[in-house]
Parts: C-alpha cells; sequence; structure tokens
C-alpha cells in the first residue's frame, strides 16, 4: 500500500469528501477503486469510491459507498489515504511513491534500511527509514541519489557528511 493523500474536509450535505493526493496527475481514481482509509495508526480500512471528480492535479471530491451524509463523512476528516501500488501504474516510475519499501546504501555509510515511507515537504521528497533503532529522514534529492534500481528495488546515495551523525 502506498500513501496517496489526506482527506481534508467534506464537501456539500450529501457525504462528498475532498481528498488531496500527491500522485501528480488527476486520471488514477475512478468508480469503484479502493481507497484504504487509515482509522487508527497502522489500521487500514477499505472503502470503495462510488464516484470522484478530479477538481485539480492535486485534489478530488470523492463520494464513498455507504457513507451518504455530512455527518459521517465528518468521521473520515484528516485520515491518511492509501492504495494499491498497482492502481497507480501509470504513474512515473520516478515518482519517490513508489520507492517505499525500497533498500537505501549510501556511498559513504553503508547499508541503511528500508524506506518505510515518503513524503513531500515544498518540492522536496524525504525518506522516512529506521536506522539504528531511530526513525531518520533521509532527503531524496537529486544531489544525493546516485542510482535507483527498480528490478532490485534499491537506491545508491552519497549523502552529505555528517547528516546520519544527528541519530547515532
Amino acid at each position: 500500500m502506498i500513501r496517496i493523500g489526506k482527506l481534508v474536509a467534506t464537501h456539500g450535505i450529501r457525504g462528498t469528501l475532498i481528498m488531496t493526493h500527491i500522485a501528480g496527475k488527476s486520471s488514477w481514481l475512478s468508480k469503484g477503486n479502493v481507497l484504504m482509509i487509515e482509522m487508527q495508526k497502522g489500521s487500514l480500512i477499505p472503502y470503495f469510491v462510488a464516484d470522484c471528480k478530479a477538481v485539480s492535479n492535486e485534489e478530488y471530491h470523492v463520494s464513498i459507498e455507504d457513507v451518504d451524509s455530512q455527518e459521517d463523512a465528518k468521521h473520515l476528516v484528516s485520515r491518511h489515504v492509501y492504495v494499491d501500488e498497482a492502481l497507480l501504474t501509470g504513474m512515473s516510475k520516478e515518482s519517490p511513491l513508489l520507492w517505499i519499501g525500497f533498500s537505501i546504501t549510501d556511498m559513504h555509510y553503508g547499508d541503511l534500511g528500508k524506506i518505510a515511507d515518503v513524503m513531500q515537504t515544498g518540492a522536496q521528497w524525504i525518506a522516512t527509514l529506521n536506522y539504528k533503532g531511530v526513525e531518520a529522514l533521509i532527503p531524496l534529492v537529486d544531489e544525493t541519489i546516485k542510482k535507483v534500481d527498480f528490478k532490485k528495488k534499491s537506491i545508491t546515495t552519497s549523502l552529505p557528511e555528517g547528516l546520519l551523525e544527528v541519530y547515532e
């Protein structure tokens, strides 16, 4: 599962939700798709899309089966949304969303671990991973990424000196 976005508000009185997403285009979601909504940390519940309308490349208006009132929809606001990786097959292979689960090996530090999650902060992507028992944040920028191998599910980086010392 890949975290694709968040339910940010209700829209109208019929239970429609506003979902922001980071897929970069708005043609990946359609009626009948399954959205996995994180109701509690680590607990994903499937919801079927009854209808959706792309508002922009970052936003959808989504109606979910069995959610037909504003009151029902309010319970889902502020929840993270995940989708199956197969739903995003049309996305660019360059998207860091597809790198979750990849191993990172740094040219100076060696094996860093597997990417647990990615997030976008402005124009920069950041990977989170467990490094020596602590959650570490690794920038995923052109200057640090040397190679991405999709067959081996691995990334080779050259991180700035001293970046990982704060986690030791």
